[in-house]
């Protein structure tokens, strides 16, 4: 069934296509900018600065995008933001050809202009991402049929995490030591590529014609039916914090590579590789776990396994380990990702679709930015006492909490229609 809709439906393996070749650009970034900001400095909060700025656009921008998404055409939205990566992308090489030799000495004044270079071009890719990943979730229930959507998000979700997880890092890792510009190089190519894909979508014609009420208007529309549809709402909730607590992890990981388990580019890369084939099974058996056992079910699961990641890592210095922390930690995301965008899909509107994912968004991916500098924050003030060691394996301890006390609330709060009622 799931290679008879690629080989049978033109527009969705483009937009499958697509998907893999900005994704694999994604996770060759994930790693490279990251991995550019400790050749600069290896300051936490500078760190978390780059990865503040990555994300801050959720924050900003996903609300107007969705109000945006419905309005647009969103083929052409989708083509121009993968267009604008690519040229911000060849702008990060201009910004280390332009650099002294990296990595820079730790005295060096260069450092905190050129994180902040790094971060706002950060920024604006990131801005780029947020109109490209919201529009995309939006247009899949244009060119598949409603009973193919667990399929078909299962599919895109696993050759996402197949590029920009399972391919990306570790081509990233090779890149960097072949030239520290080279993976930003080979992005450039990667969102061409994808632009071209997405622009050879036949779409079909949006049926609901109307006269823009003024973007005020349509936002309340958005906005009063996500607060009228608590499970939503609730969801949205539960993922802003669930991706807050991932990103103050991911944040630090990157130094917790290289300092605890001295890892070089390459074997971070393979770290984060690992954590993509949790995401690749995820993709395949998830949507079977939830068609069998329900929604509910599926999601508490899922949120009964994301502590455990967080204390394994806490608690070791051995990168095999890590590497199945992170494998877990992925397929429960999995889990928890396909449940609830082919929910959403199904149940929202399409006249509201992009409105109410970019309200969603705003929730679930707005607090990431603020996971970022709370890991850089952490790590800065306990290094202090309690040794640099130490403190780079307090922000997992942290999200484990975290991760325990949504359980709880997801045990208590979580209830979907029956399965045959949405």
């Amino acid at each position: 069934m799931h290679n008879l809709l690629l080989r049978q439906n033109r527009n969705y393996r483009l937009l499958f296509t697509g998907s893999a070749l900005s994704n694999l650009a994604d996770g060759i970034a994930a790693l490279a900018f990251p991995w550019l900001a400790t050749m600069i400095s290896s300051n936490p909060m500078h760190i978390a600065i780059v990865a503040f700025a990555t994300r801050l656009p959720w924050f900003l921008l996903a609300l107007p995008a969705g109000v945006i998404t419905d309005r647009a055409d969103r083929q052409r939205l989708m083509v121009g933001a993968d267009i604008i990566r690519l040229l911000l992308s060849l702008g990060v090489v201009g910004i280390i050809l332009g650099s002294p030799a990296l990595p820079l000495a730790e005295d060096s004044t260069l450092r905190l202009p050129m994180i902040l270079a790094l971060a706002s071009v950060a920024f604006l890719i990131g801005t780029a991402e947020v109109f490209r990943d919201n529009t995309a979730q939006t247009v899949l229930p244009m060119l598949v049929e409603p009973k193919d959507l667990e399929s078909a998000n299962g599919q895109i979700w696993s050759i996402e995490q197949v590029m920009g997880s399972f391919v990306g890092p570790p081509v990233a890792g090779l890149l960097i030591a072949l030239a520290v510009p080279a993976p930003f190089g080979f992005d450039a190519l990667m969102f061409a590529l994808s632009a071209w894909c997405l622009w050879l979508i036949a779409f079909p014609l949006r049926k609901e014609i109307r006269v823009p009420a003024g973007f005020l208007s349509e936002f309340r529309d958005g906005l009063r039916w996500i607060v009228g549809n608590t499970l939503i709402l609730r969801l949205a909730v539960m993922l802003g914090i669930l991706n807050a607590l991932h990103t103050m992890t991911l944040t630090i990981l990157v130094l917790f590579a290289q300092e605890v388990l001295l890892a070089s580019a390459f074997g971070y890369g393979l770290l984060l590789t690992a954590g993509a084939a949790g995401g690749v099974l995820g993709g395949l058996v998830c949507p079977a776990i939830a068609r069998r056992i329900g929604n509910g079910p599926s999601l508490l699961i899922a949120l009964g396994i994301f502590p455990l990641p967080y204390l394994v890592i806490a608690g070791t210095s051995s990168s095999y380990l890590v590497a199945t922390a992170l494998f877990v930690e992925m397929l429960a995301a999995l889990l928890w990702n396909v449940v609830t965008v082919s929910y959403r899909q199904r149940v929202i509107p399409n006249t509201l679709l992009g409105r109410v994912n970019g309200i969603y968004r705003f929730l679930g991916w707005g607090m990431m930015p603020l996971g970022a500098l709370a890991g850089g924050w952490i790590v800065s003030v306990a290094e202090i006492d309690l040794g640099r060691e130490t403190a780079l394996r307090l922000p997992f301890l942290c999200a484990a909490f975290g991760c325990g006390l949504l359980l709880i609330y997801g045990a208590l709060k979580l209830r979907f229609p029956r399965q045959g009622s949405d």
